[in-house]
């Protein structure tokens, strides 16, 4: 049985400057711009303060690293993208990568896409959320850093962001790794998209 509350093992499978050989886990992946609070929130996630790397130079992290959680699912960081000091060769080799592990990888369950709450949707953001569901694969959308905008506010940026995508219903979820707003309801979705137990799932 898998407790999202309790985890008991996290085992770093490495960092993989290419796309990581399939295992038998389903696979939930984390991506969004440098930046954007990506390694913080998994991290909280895992109830760990160090398992992901935080840098604090944006476009640091340039490798996919892969965590396998009480051998039940893998969490996968993917690089973040965006960053205007990254070479644009450099660049070019980090979406050339991304989309050959997002596209065809037929253990990925769900990908995770971190935005900033306190900002629009930015044009990156909105091609790699149409990129994933143009080809089928499901998304949950976190944005970060809620603890940052008081609630109403917070309100009104995530419905602007559903606007922004153009889907009232959109799966857009505040997230905060500092109070952990978004913890439960996020663990919730990743437990139903890779299809573990839901005996750690509150009754509503």
């Amino acid at each position: 049985m898998f407790n999202y509350k309790k985890i008991g093992q996290v085992a770093f499978e490495g960092s993989f400057p290419s796309v990581p050989d399939i295992t038998s886990l389903p696979e939930v992946a984390f991506v969004g711009r440098s930046n954007v609070g990506k390694s913080s929130a998994i991290n909280t996630l895992l109830n760990r303060k160090k398992s992901a790397r935080v840098s604090k130079t944006p476009g640091r992290t340039q490798l996919i690293n892969c965590f396998a959680l009480d051998q039940k699912i893998r969490l996968v960081d993917l690089p973040g993208y965006g960053f205007a000091k990254v070479p644009v060769a450099v660049k070019r080799e980090w979406g050339k990568m991304i989309e050959k592990y997002l596209l065809g990888r037929e253990t990925l369950r769900l990908v995770v896409v971190l935005i900033d709450s306190r900002h629009p949707m930015q044009k990156m953001d909105l091609q790699m959320i149409n990129l994933l569901k143009h080809n089928g694969i499901p998304v949950l959308v976190l944005a970060t850093k809620s603890d940052k905008m008081k609630r109403n506010a917070l309100q009104t940026n995530v419905q602007n962001l559903r606007r922004d995508l153009g889907i009232e219903n959109a799966e857009i979820m505040a997230f905060s790794s500092l109070s952990k707003n978004g913890f439960d309801l996020a663990w919730q979705k990743i437990c139903k998209s890779a299809g573990l137990n839901k005996s750690s799932k509150k009754k509503e």
